[in-house]
């Protein structure tokens, strides 16, 4: 081989179209093995095309983290920097080979990047050859990379055209063969609907794409059926086109933090496009010379002439961390460097999320030992390819951990199959599209882990064609040119577009526009910030409408594929009924044929998805809907069941019937009529069915539990359509009476008032019984009683609870003895009730004296005093319960 360089490490540096890669690439393949990693997966997967064409399919291997192609026989590797198998990181070395003749590195100066970094500063520092290294990058590198690798030798290469300024120019005075560079997918789709309409359509090659998406569209620039290509800064990495002119839309980007001018050596990176190998560039701004696009005379000058400022320091973390155990894998990447010529790196990705999983004390638990540690900071690796916030990717990635970290270790085969074919549709606009292959990413690089997966290859072979499908689908609607954008937003001044500026979604659901809050996000649900500037509102609200859709349809699909524990039911105090998934309104619980098939209407905010998506929300609802009519009113749907069932008799129907219309708690005068008419083993079957008939009230003691007494008080509220009321807190059996709602939402929960105290039912009715029991003993039964002073009901509330359960006082009782006797409640007659009637045996206490007398032992004026008060108050109690059922009690 002929001789190159004197050093086996060299670092060839350089301005753009200097022949850096292609001379790497030589060099390689005039090895017996090889390495080279790259920016990005488009120029790996370019470079791999180029290298297959010289050395064969079956000694070539791609190594990216969503696309593997490793022959048995491969030698030579071409890498994404983060795939590099170099030991160490989270890529096994068992990918590649032991070592490597050849090893090389592109685009080295993004060292300097402060979210990408540290990974190319380790590769420059850890990835070497066995007999040759290179080091590939601008000139504004050397000083450093000789500081760090004293051993190199820096080898300076000239560009082989000249690359000049040329003005601004406008889009329709743009000559032909010409590239726009834009800083947002938004900017890359009014341009090129301007272009469309003006000059007869556009490429669009975007780093998101995927490379078979980008191939296709690179391919109607070359064969000439467009002769404009409109590109983020993705081509200023090394991807080789054939472009005379590079027009800035803009010189300001967002970094990921704040929107900031280009540095000169980053315009001059995608000014250097212009102008391959010997035929000689130009650039300039679009638009006008003062506007946002414009250059300063100095960046001119230090364009045009290669000279830009030297990097002093390359952003660094620990390539090789500890991983014996979490707390010394989290030291070890937050360690700092001690060179000076290396500065630790902002928290990435993968760490935060490392940090955030750290506090889990489900990791904490099976996070134990080098094997797991390594296995969880793998999956911390999964790149964040949709971008839809650090809540969002956390989530992804904790789910993905647990798979990993508990049976055979492998993720699900269908839990998989069916996140995949969530995706498998075509329908939708060029931001649908864009989403569903940003999240097919994920499956794929999942796919491609080899250990992460009982069955990886059938699984990366799913995942390919479903993005081939996908990107298909891209190439056609991009080659419709826009034709569903809506143009009047998109061309608007390039300076003042709200398509420029960055939305985003904070943890807390907060809508930043260019760092300016605007609103929230809540579900589905947007708000828009009161104090949003007027004049600015259109613009703001223009650029956030056209991402939320986006956020808005990945929102829905992770509420369908949500466990049942996501949901819950919303009842706060005086808002109506409804359905929350995380915390946020989803559907509203309405009245429907019967107490237990509410209607779930969708909330707004969701009605704003296609109708497709409804009626799968919708039918989520209901399922679990359904599950929590099992969990919490099993009592209450069987007493429907046995009001239908035709072997039961007809009048125990009936009864079943009331009990279940009332949500399964009622009082005993609402059905002593019914209950007249059922004979022993009618009332049996009553109580095999689990219900209590009490003295006071029948019931199913499982519907007095918390959550079946709130879910019974919310339906109650959605047949009428009124707010809900307040409730008693779980666990509480005395509370006092309260305001009438608080006394008509215990009501409902299975309280009974007694004077100023309410009493749950149960405790009620064990009380009564109690009475029966002390008396039987010849005990007296008074309110000094240990069963009464332990509920803490008061003097007056006793009283009254023993003349409504049917106990008279026994007037100067003896010492010790029994002082109650009990009467009983006389029970309602089929015939002349009316004058019949036992007020005295009514659950509602009516104050009807007159008929009473004084007989049958009434013990003066205060027991009488006490039953004329229970009256007023039960009437007041059950009135405003029968208002608030909407019938008469």
């Amino acid at each position: 081989m002929a001789q190159f360089a004197r050093s086996p490490m060299t670092a060839v540096l350089g301005p753009t179209n200097t022949g850096k890669t292609h001379l790497a690439v030589e060099r390689m393949c005039g090895h017996s093995s090889g390495m080279m990693g790259f920016p990005l997966r488009l120029l790996a997967r370019e470079v791999y095309d180029r290298v297959v064409g010289m050395k064969g399919p079956q000694q070539v291997a791609l190594i990216t983290g969503e696309e593997k192609i490793v022959p048995p026989g491969a030698r030579y590797f071409l890498c994404t920097a983060e795939s590099m198998p170099i030991g160490g990181g989270r890529e096994p070395a068992q990918e590649g080979l032991k070592d490597y003749a050849f090893v090389a590195l592109d685009e080295a100066q993004l060292g300097a990047d402060p979210e990408r970094g540290h990974v190319f500063t380790d590769r420059l520092l850890r990835a070497r050859g066995r007999e040759e290294t290179m080091i590939l990058g601008s000139a504004s590198i050397s000083r450093v990379v000789k500081s760090l690798v004293p051993d190199a030798e820096i080898i300076g290469r000239p560009r082989f055209s000249t690359l000049s300024y040329a003005g601004a120019k406008k889009l329709s005075r743009l000559p032909r063969r010409s590239a726009i560079v834009a800083f947002s997918a938004e900017e890359v789709y009014a341009v090129a609907e301007m272009l469309r309409r003006f000059r007869g359509g556009a490429a669009v090659v975007m780093g998101a794409l995927s490379p078979r998406t980008r191939n296709a569209q690179v391919q109607m620039f070359l064969n000439g059926e467009v002769d404009y290509l409109v590109a983020t800064d993705a081509i200023g990495m090394g991807l080789n086109l054939d472009v005379a002119h590079v027009a800035f839309a803009s010189l300001r980007k967002f970094d990921g933090r704040r929107t900031r001018r280009l540095t000169v050596s980053e315009m001059a990176q995608i000014a250097g496009r212009a102008g391959r190998h010997h035929k000689d560039g130009t650039f300039g701004s679009l638009g006008h010379e003062d506007g946002d696009a414009a250059f300063t005379p100095e960046e001119i000058e230090a364009i045009e002439s290669h000279r830009f400022p030297p990097v002093e320091q390359l952003f660094w973390r620990d390539g090789t961390p500890r991983t014996d155990r979490l707390d010394h894998l989290i030291v070890d990447l937050e360690q700092k460097p001690e060179r000076a010529e290396l500065r630790a790196a902002p928290e990435a990705v993968d760490l935060a999320v490392l940090k955030r999983l750290a506090d889990d004390p489900v990791v904490i638990e099976r996070a134990r030992g080098q094997k797991q540690v390594e296995r969880l900071w793998a999956a911390c690796g999964l790149p964040d390819f949709q971008k839809l916030g650090a809540d969002h990717h956390a989530r992804t990635v904790s789910r993905i951990w647990r798979f990993l970290s508990e049976g055979q270790g492998h993720i699900p085969r269908d839990w998989f199959a069916q996140q995949i074919a969530r995706l498998d549709s075509v329908q939708g606009d060029i931001d649908t599209l864009s989403g569903r292959i940003a999240a097919a990413r994920t499956w794929s690089y999942i796919a491609h882990r080899a250990d992460w997966l009982a069955h990886p290859a059938e699984m990366a072979e799913r995942t390919r064609v479903l993005e081939e499908k996908l990107s298909d689908a891209l190439h056609a609607a991009l080659t419709q040119r826009f034709v569903d954008r809506r143009t009047t937003v998109l061309l608007r001044d390039m300076g003042q577009s709200a398509a420029n500026l960055p939305v985003d979604i904070e943890p807390d659901g907060t809508v930043c526009v260019d760092g300016e809050t605007i609103g929230r996000l809540d579900g589905f649900r947007f708000s828009v910030d009161p104090a949003t500037r007027h004049q600015d509102r259109k613009m703001l609200l223009a650029a956030a409408e056209r991402r939320l859709g986006r956020i808005l349809r990945v929102k829905a699909e992770e509420l369908l594929g949500a466990p049942d524990t996501d949901f819950a039911l919303m009842d706060e105090v005086g808002q109506a009924p409804g359905i929350g998934w995380q915390g946020n309104a989803v559907a509203t619980l309405h009245g429907g044929a019967t107490l237990l098939t509410p209607e779930i209407r969708l909330d707004r905010a969701v009605l704003a998805l296609g109708q497709d998506v409804q009626k799968q929300i919708s039918a989520r609802l209901a399922t679990w809907f359904e599950a929590q009519k099992e969990k919490h009113l099993l009592p209450l749907t069987k007493m429907v069941a046995s009001s239908q069932d035709a072997e039961v008799p007809a009048v125990v129907r009936a009864v079943f019937a009331q009990l279940a219309d009332a949500g399964g708690v009622i009082a005993r005068t609402d059905l002593d009529s019914a209950l007249g008419h059922l004979d022993k083993d009618q009332r049996h079957l009553l109580r095999r069915a689990g219900i209590d008939i009490g003295v006071l009230d029948i019931y199913h003691p499982g519907l007095l539990k918390p959550g079946s007494a709130r879910w019974r008080a919310a339906l109650l509220a959605a047949r009428i359509a009124k707010p809900c009321l307040p409730l008693p807190g779980p666990g509480l059996t005395l509370i006092p009476a309260g305001e009438k709602p608080e006394q008509m939402g215990a009501r409902i929960a299975g309280f009974r008032g007694f004077g100023e105290q309410m009493l749950r039912i149960d405790m009620a009715e064990r009380m009564a019984r109690t009475a029966h029991e002390t008396i039987a003993k010849n005990e007296a039964f008074t309110a000094q009683s240990p069963q009464i002073v332990s509920l803490g009901l008061s003097e007056e509330a006793f009283l009254q609870l023993m003349r409504l359960a049917g106990f008279r006082a026994v007037e100067a009782p003896e010492e010790g003895g029994p002082n109650w006797v009990f009467r009983g409640r006389q029970k309602p007659r089929p015939h002349h009730h009316q004058n019949n009637r036992d007020p005295r045996g009514s659950g509602q206490g009516r104050p009807q004296r007159q008929s009473e007398g004084k007989p049958r032992g009434d013990r003066g004026p205060r027991p009488a005093a006490s039953s004329g008060s229970t009256a007023a108050t039960g009437n007041h109690a059950f009135a405003g319960l029968a208002e608030l059922l909407g019938r008469n009690g």
